[in-house]
């Protein structure tokens, strides 16, 4: 064997702790991995997750009811948008013959309300005029006991005659019949006539018992002395 033929030999068997990997060359080795191959698998398994998803839709219960309820609720609104003719207001409908019907009974039962709270207001007024009139008499008693000078401010019995009065007249009562006021027989009770020069019209001339009201229930008319014009 010539020495050319030992060196051929000598390159083609490997030496011992070589990888073998190198044998075959530069068509064994590993290809380096570029920009675009990366982006093109990337793009491959978001494609791929993708179409998992649609699957994974299409396949629920729901899946495309829901656009179909969504559709249909569309159509709803649009039928109840003003001017939509699906179901039209029947209030608004001026051929409707039941509509002249239904305001008639509408200002029939709004006139009944009213003259039932009307009479339910004079009831009750009825009811505490009866409590009411009984303690007029007392009231005479305190005008009188004014009259004479026997109410002084201060004391207790002055106390007493201003917290009935302003008790009754929480209740709704209410006084009238004043000296020279004109003459009302609707409202006074005249007891005597007295001429007076230059009188020309009927007027209380003196109150002996003022009237009481309470709202429109009265209770007493006022008893009065009328000044009248004078013969001659």
């Amino acid at each position: 064997m010539t020495k050319e033929e030992q060196n051929a030999n000598n390159e083609q068997v490997p030496h011992s702790g070589e990888p073998e990997a190198n044998v075959s060359g530069s068509a064994a080795a590993a290809e380096p991995l570029t920009v675009e191959d990366i982006l093109s698998a990337a793009q491959s398994e978001e494609a791929a997750a993708a179409e998992n998803t649609a699957a994974a839709d299409d396949a629920a219960p729901g899946g495309s009811a829901t656009a179909g309820t969504g559709e249909g609720e569309a159509e709803a609104a649009d039928g109840a948008a003003p001017g939509g003719s699906a179901h039209p207001d029947p209030l608004q409908d001026a051929a409707n013959p039941y509509l002249e019907d239904l305001r008639r009974i509408t200002a029939e039962y709004a006139n009944y309300r009213k003259r039932t709270a009307e009479t339910a207001e004079l009831e009750r007024q009825r009811a505490v005029a009866k409590v009411v009139t009984p303690l007029l008499a007392v009231l005479d008693d305190l005008d009188r006991a004014a009259a004479h000078g026997d109410l002084v401010e201060g004391t207790a019995f002055a106390a007493i005659a201003q917290k009935l009065r302003g008790s009754l007249e929480k209740l709704g009562l209410e006084a009238y019949g004043e000296a020279g006021e004109e003459f009302d027989p609707q409202l006074h009770e005249a007891i005597a006539q007295v001429p007076v020069p230059g009188t020309e019209q009927a007027t209380v001339l003196d109150v002996v018992e003022r009237g009481y009201k309470l709202g429109e229930v009265e209770l007493r008319p006022a008893k009065v002395a009328v000044a009248v014009a004078a013969d001659g």
